[in-house]
């Protein structure tokens, strides 16, 4: 293509009573007032449409856009009238048969009947210029493949009829009823498509030309190729972003059409599905990749999108900008969402129809409506904490911040609840999302429950601040164990307490004294009540949850799409690359081949492989176990088919024992080989050999002296108190209450070994007790904390389980000192029925954390 396609937009709108916030049959009022061709009636008398002046700019499209819209409610407002950009509104009488005058539309009111009194529905078409009709039609059957990604884009219609519809894009399922709606069928010429039209003509089921409703086809009145399948947008920057991508994949369908690219080979039902799940999802649940086909987030396909258009955006001068469009658009989520948030506050449509007349015209809401609590009274007719309960009051009535999520499940309903569970198992399933007990176990499938826990913005200030905090110092205190030991000379921890220690190993003084040591730390909380958390313990080895956290998001969302906070939830989906931002951090970033770093793991019998895999695939590393290694005195390099590459990191999923015994490519053991090319610095491992020195659960009741020792600063997380059963007075204390202590072996794992007291049987706390006095070192106890309860659906209702919270504190080095930050992928654990026991290993689950905006 030599010349600059030009294009253009029609965008439809909702007339609304501003007193009323209801749709309003006004059109002919309006366009009475507006002169010119820039503006029509459309089927419906409470719809007008406006037609931007052909552009040959993004920036000149963005101006007409607004300038449109602003003239359109400057002659609204006196006569009590505004206009709404969106596919639908809430609020709408369908009733009506106002249609606008003309023989034409009412030829279609006597054909389609109700399918006429229903079209309340606003979509915005792009028209994209190209020098015939064949081309038109060549581009019509290359392009349609990315046309569910543009309708998740524009999705703006979530409600219909005074109800949510659990869609993003209601819209496009009205739509879709039209004989001729949906993706173009085969065609390649533009006779095939006029036989076509003839066709479906003569059979009755159109009456001209204008009635084909493809998703894209050539114009029936102009020389461009038409976009039919989006939603009409709030924001004039998603249009303008769908805009700029459309004529980019115009461009590359010409491109391949000029270079004799066969026809893409996309089945016509699988086009079909693609535009559904973009429809139910928008952009908070995962979508249709065709090539696979395979669902993936919005991000990655849309991010996959821009690059893949990267020349035509170029060509054009778009690049730049339709790059920064969708970040921003992916950053704020659809136009559904918006609305849902409004909604979720207080439960007002009103309020969302106040909000979209605002956005429309590019201004935020004057402010936001108050919250309201609902009452979600079957939810919770047989929901009754015993202890403090996260959502739901003493008196049985929802939480504030918790009001939005239980209008959402009130209106689904234990039947539909119950269905959403059955298609998160199905959707489990397909992505193989499971763990492994024990090396004999079958794989299970991951426990996740359907309710979402919320933390909130200030309660996730103040755990960043405490985790960063503890990660500091214990980070400080590894360096220092492997080392001068100062805080044992000064003191502070007793000698026996690092001496004989489970974790302490001999190769940890191998590790180069700049390096991160704990690169992952896994720090378990749990609360008591609304304003007190307490570290529960510290996992400083390889801890697990990271990508089970990532992908409970994804199920949750895939599965319920419609469920949106007010405050909107911070987004995971930079979780992986802040991971491996981390990791090759402790390369050199100026020598060659720095970011060739791989997830290390012991293969598919490790109990957590799913998450391995995962983790690899979205860091954009390899994953590799140590029989693919091979080390020299230059480095560790993977080997296998091909050439030896080079490895500059190790993410170490590994346990430590295991590694040193492990083999590598040449069959011999490569453990320790592996710690010398780390004391060498020919390879950096993360998290380093030796951290288990810091995070047993003797050392555990010493943290808060290493911050105060190391950092100088008040302690802002509690430890649960803890009394070490090696200390002869602690130990007669512990013996006398064993009945009202949680008993736990300093070495154990995933909830084993641990005696609550008072749930425990004589025999039990008997046993415990000879364990102790034979071996008071492997022994601490705990008060026992009443671990805060959280609803989660089972067996067709909510009931109050206990939950932990695992949150995931990364270290990066910066300028040679250890860099904390707090990761937004925290994993929520909840206990069986009965327990408070949280671990998989036990009966446990878990659930999607939200911690808002």
């Amino acid at each position: 293509m030599s010349d600059l396609p030009l294009l253009g937009v029609e965008e439809e709108f909702h007339v609304v009573d501003l007193e009323t916030r209801r749709s309003a049959p006004e059109v002919d009022a309006l366009l009475s007032q507006l002169d010119g061709d820039e503006f029509a009636p459309e089927l419906q008398r409470s719809l007008v449409e406006t037609n931007t002046p052909v552009c040959a700019t993004l920036d000149e499209l963005r101006e007409n856009l607004r300038r449109l819209r602003g003239t359109l409610e400057a002659t609204a407002g006196p006569l009590g009238l505004g206009v709404v950009a969106a596919g639908t509104v809430p609020l709408a009488d369908l009733s009506s048969d106002a249609i606008s005058a003309g023989a034409r539309y009412e030829r279609m009111q006597h054909e389609y009947q109700l399918l006429v009194s229903e079209q309340h529905i606003c979509g915005a078409q792009v028209h994209v210029d190209v020098p015939d009709r064949d081309v038109a039609v060549q581009v019509t059957q290359r392009v349609a493949p990315y046309l569910p990604t543009l309708l998740a884009i524009s999705a703006s219609s979530p409600y219909w009829r005074g109800r949510d519809s659990g869609y993003a894009s209601f819209r496009s399922m009205v739509w879709s009823r039209w004989p001729t709606a949906g993706p173009p069928g085969h065609l390649e010429t533009a006779a095939d498509y006029d036989r076509m039209v003839e066709d479906l003509i003569a059979s009755g089921t159109i009456s001209d030309p204008g009635m084909v409703y493809f998703d894209i086809r050539p114009s029936a009145h102009l020389p461009t190729v038409e976009l039919r399948v989006c939603d009409a947008c709030p924001q004039v920057d998603d249009v303008v972003l769908i805009a700029g991508l459309f004529r980019a994949l115009v461009g590359k369908a010409r491109a391949d059409l000029d270079a004799g690219v066969p026809l893409p080979d996309a089945r016509h039902e699988l086009l079909r599905a693609a535009s559904w799940r973009a429809a139910r999802s928008g952009l908070e649940g995962d979508l249709v990749d065709l090539n696979g086909p395979s669902l993936v987030a919005p991000e990655v396909l849309i991010g996959s999108l821009v690059d893949q258009l990267r020349p035509q955006l170029e060509e054009v001068g778009d690049w730049e900008q339709v790059l920064e469009l969708s970040q921003a658009t992916l950053g704020r989520g659809s136009a559904a969402a918006a609305q849902r948030r409004v909604y979720g506050r207080r439960g007002e449509y009103v309020d969302v129809v106040d909000a979209l007349l605002a956005r429309t015209q590019g201004r935020q809401p004057v402010s936001e409506p108050p919250q309201t609590v609902p009452a979600a009274a079957e939810l919770l007719a047989a929901y009754h904490p015993a202890a403090f309960d996260e959502a739901v009051s003493a008196g049985g009535t929802v939480l504030p911040h918790y009001g939005w999520l239980f209008r959402s499940l009130e209106r689904m309903g234990p039947r539909g609840l119950a269905a959403a569970e059955s298609a998160l198992r199905t959707e489990q399933r397909a992505r193989g999302v499971t763990f492994r007990v024990g090396d004999d176990e079958p794989d299970r499938l991951f426990p996740l429950d359907l309710v979402p826990r919320i933390v909130t913005s200030e309660d996730w200030a103040g755990l960043t601040a405490g985790l960063t905090q503890r990660v500091r110092a214990l980070e400080a205190f590894v360096r220092d164990v492997y080392d001068e030991r100062s805080i044992v000379a000064d003191g502070v921890v007793p000698a026996a307490v690092v001496e004989d220690a489970p974790g302490l190993s001999r190769v940890g003084r191998l590790v180069p004294r700049d390096a991160v040591r704990i690169a992952v730390a896994g720090i378990d909380l749990v609360r008591d009540r609304a304003d007190h958390w307490l570290v529960l313990e510290d996992n400083l080895r390889v801890p697990s949850g990271i990508g089970y956290s990532v992908m409970s998001r994804r199920l949750i969302r895939s599965v319920m799409p419609d469920l949106e906070a007010p405050a909107g939830v911070v987004g995971l989906e930079g979780v992986p690359g802040l991971l491996r931002s981390a990791l090759l951090s402790a390369t050199e970033y100026d020598e060659p081949g720095y970011d060739e770093a791989a997830l290390l793991t012991a293969g598919e019998s490790d109990s957590a492989y799913f998450e391995h895999r995962l983790l690899a695939d979205r860091m954009g590393v390899r994953l590799v176990t140590p029989r693919q290694l091979q080390v020299t005195e230059e480095g560790v390099y993977l080997v296998g088919t091909g050439a030896r590459r080079r490895l500059s990191a190790l993410y170490r999923r590994i346990d430590e024992n295991a590694l040193l015994r492990a083999k590598g490519a040449d069959l011999r053991p490569i453990g320790r080989a592996l710690v010398n090319a780390t004391a060498r610095g020919t390879v950096a491992m993360l998290n380093a050999l030796g951290n288990g020195v810091a995070d047993d659960k003797l050392v555990y009741a010493y943290v808060p002296r290493m911050i105060e020792y190391y950092l100088g600063e008040k302690v802002l997380l509690d430890n649960v108190p803890t009394y070490p059963c090696v200390d002869p007075e602690q130990r007669v204390q512990v013996l006398d209450r064993l009945d009202e202590l949680v008993i736990k072996p300093v070495d154990g794992y995933g909830g084993q070994g641990i005696v609550i007291g008072p749930h425990a049987e004589r025999a039990e706390l008997a046993a415990v007790a000879e364990a102790i006095r034979a071996d008071p070192a492997g022994w601490v106890a705990q008060d026992l904390v009443e671990l805060s309860t959280h609803p989660t659906f089972a067996e067709g209702k909510l009931e109050p389980r206990a939950v932990d919270l695992r949150a995931f504190v990364l270290q990066s080095r910066r300028g040679g000192q250890p860099h904390a930050e707090v990761l937004p992928a925290a994993l929520s654990r909840m206990a069986p029925a009965g327990s408070m026991i949280v671990n998989s290993s036990r009966g446990g689950g878990a659930k999607d954390t939200w911690v808002l905006k």
